[in-house]
């Protein structure tokens, strides 16, 4: 196994035309969750990818279900749960420069995950564990579940990769910060943005943010920067690289996820770490073009035609 990741997936409904949601006639119901957006796009690059979550037993989860397997990402340790619902939430997309999200998360399946719900062996396989700030913060026994899985991680030399996401409307400000911190401590690579390294830090500027990280006990900072790109720092190396131009921006949400995948993609296949970040960033750019979290997320065949402008090194090799 080349990636496991834990979180909560949900179904979002998102309106038939832009604008206000109260203008909308229909809505259109797709899978997302930050972690199945990364495990999907690294499925579709050839990796190995699991994925460790609980769903209600019901139609939502089925989708859920059938939708995450049919990507390739192994589902054999998602339990169902026959009392507690599926989450779902309502992605309101005013223009592209306004985009928002509704959560109905609250006493969901996913929320209901706790550290015996872990599988040692499984995550043993793995060369990476996968987490997202997200998962913490949906309840007090999914926060216990992450630490147990880092332990679990730890134990058997499985890196450990974080995006701190941060979801401010989920716990307190105090809470999420001391939470977050903490797991950035025990983490192999961190991906955060410039908003949450001002939420954590109190620094907007990219190079505090990623020194904080490696501060921190981290290995590997990736700092994502949006339109101009990203910039990254480790104990031997720090460079800028550039973003890839998009010329019409369907749908933001989700870029997150990609860049994870493309990074994480790109360190499975060997190459450098700029190679790395180049390939997150193209992803990235990909997946802001189409409608839905992981739907424009591109598979091998496009990442090997996909040539490098400028000095760019080759996002495929």
């Amino acid at each position: 196994m080349d990636v496991i990741a834990i979180g909560e997936t949900m179904i979002s409904l998102t309106p038939d035309q832009r604008g206000l949601m109260r203008n909308a006639a229909s809505f259109m119901p797709r899978v997302a969750g930050a972690e199945t957006n990364t495990l999907i796009g690294l499925s579709r690059l050839g990796h190995r990818t699991g994925w460790i979550s609980r769903l209600g037993e019901d139609e939502l989860g089925a989708k859920i279900l059938k939708e995450v397997r049919g990507e390739g990402v192994d589902t054999s340790l998602v339990e169902l749960d026959d009392k507690n619902s599926t989450g779902t939430f309502f992605k309101e997309i005013v223009n592209e420069s306004d985009v928002r999200v509704y959560y109905y998360r609250k006493d969901s399946a996913a929320s209901h995950m706790s550290p015996s719900f872990l599988n040692e062996a499984y995550i043993a396989k793995a060369s990476y564990l996968y987490l997202s700030g997200v998962t913490p913060a949906i309840s007090s026994s999914c926060r216990e579940t992450v630490f147990h899985a880092i332990e679990l991680a730890k134990r058997n030399d499985v890196k450990v990769v974080f995006d701190p996401n941060v979801r401010r409307k989920l716990w307190s400000e105090k809470e999420a910060k001391e939470t977050l911190t903490k797991i950035i401590r025990q983490s192999d690579i961190v991906l955060p943005g410039i908003s949450e390294g001002e939420f954590l830090f109190g620094s907007r500027e990219e190079k505090e943010i990623g020194q904080a990280c490696i501060e921190l006990g981290a290995k590997l900072a990736v700092v994502k920067l949006g339109e101009k790109g990203a910039y990254y720092t480790s104990e031997q190396e720090e460079r800028h690289v550039p973003a890839y131009s998009v010329s019409d921006v369907v749908d933001p949400i989700g870029a997150g996820d990609a860049f994870a995948a493309g990074l994480l993609s790109g360190l499975l296949d060997g190459i450098s770490i700029k190679g790395a970040v180049e390939r997150a960033c193209w992803i990235g750019a990909v997946a802001t073009m189409v409608t839905g979290d992981y739907e424009g997320l591109p598979d091998r065949k496009q990442l090997n035609q996909q040539t490098s402008p400028g000095n760019k090194e080759d996002v495929s090799r």
